[in-house]
């Protein structure tokens, strides 16, 4: 895939491979909806009445319409907004953390939707965020498929250290099925890892936020996709059994999840062995002091998919810990049985959807959660359902968006946290008290009305990464020595540097050097 502009690109907006897929997909919407089918044969009934039912339904993806809800004076927009927190007040929530942790699944928190619960869903959208913003995307470095930051400044410098959580693990994941673009190698032949993805983080709140929110709360961020459906040919094509029931999950998210091998670096332990080992470690650790844990699990698009992964896990394991997932744009994971089953372990899944975006729509497009209300049902192990309650978001509700079709806009992450935070109701206008920053949502696409003039895909390091050497020449940079990817080197550092009193950069030199 094309890096357009900017390392960031995770949303390319020019991508034509892209638009094809797109373009399938759209025409998909209209005829028979596309189902993961056993290798058996289905009955005649059953394939009759799938076909009879996709025909009345006439299934199609609504373009925004060319309408403004309410009229803005953008001349005197930036002076009103620029002079504004960016963020809304933090409530203390100490008292009401069951019902923002879904001990309720959420009922009448989300039309209208309440402000603590707002306020906490983009808390945790941002910590999705982050797991793009830190990305090396640039397949010319030869740290490309890393963290450029080492976790112990990933929130200072991503502005994040306000939200009072610490990053604990980085997260890696491979895979033995073959993966999308946006896993491609580095293009040097000397590269940091052949094998390994970062793909998210660990982090626990600190003593002030867990005041605030009346409980430790252990967060699982899993970084998403680099655009809308990079992976849809490659990570739809089967489900497989997952636990000990008849719950199913699809093979490619399962494969990121559990793939090791003793060779690599990065994974001789898997996604899931890495994460299970910290949250375990740090549940023990909080639990042993006698305060009351909770464990809340983030992604974005494919992030989302390994969210649901990881609750399952973590509910199967470890027992009496309140697991909630709070994903934003995913698709569906499993089958009927790994939904029941996860209601049943007591997960509590809200899942944000924007109405006008495509991947939560797969695998297997609309039609799934139609079939759940036929008799036949039972019968379906093979059909892909949804999890948990939906909060449901609308382009067209923005007075700051573009309208017309823009697939990598209705995906990107920025815009679904920007319509978050302008939501009220399903009858209600965009909050004109909306404090996140607009100009975030053009980060990685070009969403914002041109009145905004805000530039599209603006999110870049500076130079494009290059920096200028003493011989005045332009270079790819060297990394600080704390920022090299080596996840075990740099446990090991850490408690070494403790012990001794030094500071974690006074170990690393040396050891780097040899």
């Amino acid at each position: 895939m094309a890096l357009s502009t900017m390392i960031y690109n995770h949303l390319p907006t020019t991508s034509q491979p892209i638009m094809n897929k797109l373009s399938k997909i759209h025409g998909l919407a209209h005829q028979q909806v596309v189902l993961d089918r056993p290798q058996t044969k289905t009955s005649n009934r059953v394939s009759s009445l799938t076909e009879s039912l996709s025909h009345l339904l006439h299934l199609h993806l609504e373009t925004p319409p060319r309408t403004n809800i309410h009229q803005i004076n953008w001349n005197l927009y930036g002076e009103e907004k620029l002079s504004t927190p960016t963020t809304s007040p933090k409530e203390v929530i100490a008292q009401k953390w069951q019902d923002m942790h879904a001990s309720s699944n959420w009922e009448s928190l989300l039309d209208p939707l309440h402000p603590w619960l707002r306020r906490e869903i983009i808390k945790y959208g941002e910590f999705a965020q982050a797991t793009y913003d830190a990305f090396d995307f640039d397949s010319h470095s030869e740290y490309c498929g890393s963290c450029r930051y080492n976790r112990h400044k990933l929130f200072e410098t991503l502005g994040l250290s306000g939200n009072g959580y610490k990053v604990s693990k980085y997260i890696y994941a491979m895979s033995h099925v073959n993966m999308p673009q946006w896993l491609e190698r580095s293009k040097l032949a000397e590269t940091w890892s052949k094998d390994s993805n970062w793909m998210g983080y660990v982090a626990v709140s600190d003593d002030e936020e867990t005041r605030r929110i009346g409980r430790r709360d252990i967060v699982v961020a899993w970084r998403g996709t680099v655009a809308p459906t990079e992976w849809y040919e490659d990570l739809q094509r089967k489900l497989e059994p997952i636990g000990h029931g008849d719950a199913k999950a699809e093979h490619g998210f399962l494969s990121l999840y559990t793939s090791k091998k003793d060779s690599t670096r990065y994974n001789k332990s898997s996604a899931s062995e890495q994460v299970m080992k910290e949250v375990t470690r740090l549940v023990e650790l909080y639990r042993e002091k006698g305060e009351e844990v909770s464990l809340t699990i983030t992604g974005h698009s494919l992030g989302g998919a390994l969210a649901l992964l990881n609750a399952y896990e973590a509910a199967s394991t470890i027992p009496n810990l309140p697991v909630s997932v709070i994903s934003f744009g995913a698709p569906r994971v499993g089958n009927i049985a790994f939904r029941d089953e996860l209601h049943q372990l007591g997960v509590k899944t809200l899942r944000v959807v924007i109405k006008q975006d495509v991947v939560p729509w797969m695998p297997g497009l609309v039609f799934n959660e139609s079939l759940q209300k036929l008799e036949i049902t039972g019968t379906l192990g093979w059909v892909y359902t949804h999890v948990g309650a939906e909060l449901k978001l609308d382009v067209r509700s923005s007075p700051y968006l573009k309208r017309g079709l823009n697939w990598p806009g209705f995906h990107s992450l920025e815009t679904y946290l920007h319509l978050v935070d302008g939501f009220v109701s399903t009858s209600s206008t965009f909050r004109e008290e909306a404090r996140r920053d607009v100009a975030l949502v053009n980060k990685a696409c070009d969403m914002l009305v041109d009145e905004l003039r805000i530039p599209h895909c603006w999110y870049q390091l500076p130079n494009k990464g290059l920096v200028c050497n003493a011989h005045g020449r332009w270079v790819k940079p060297k990394r600080d020595p704390e920022d090299i990817p080596s996840p075990h080197m740099q446990e090991n550092i850490n408690v070494h540097a403790l012990e001794a009193g030094m500071q974690t950069q006074d170990v690393l030199e040396p050891l780097l050097s040899v």
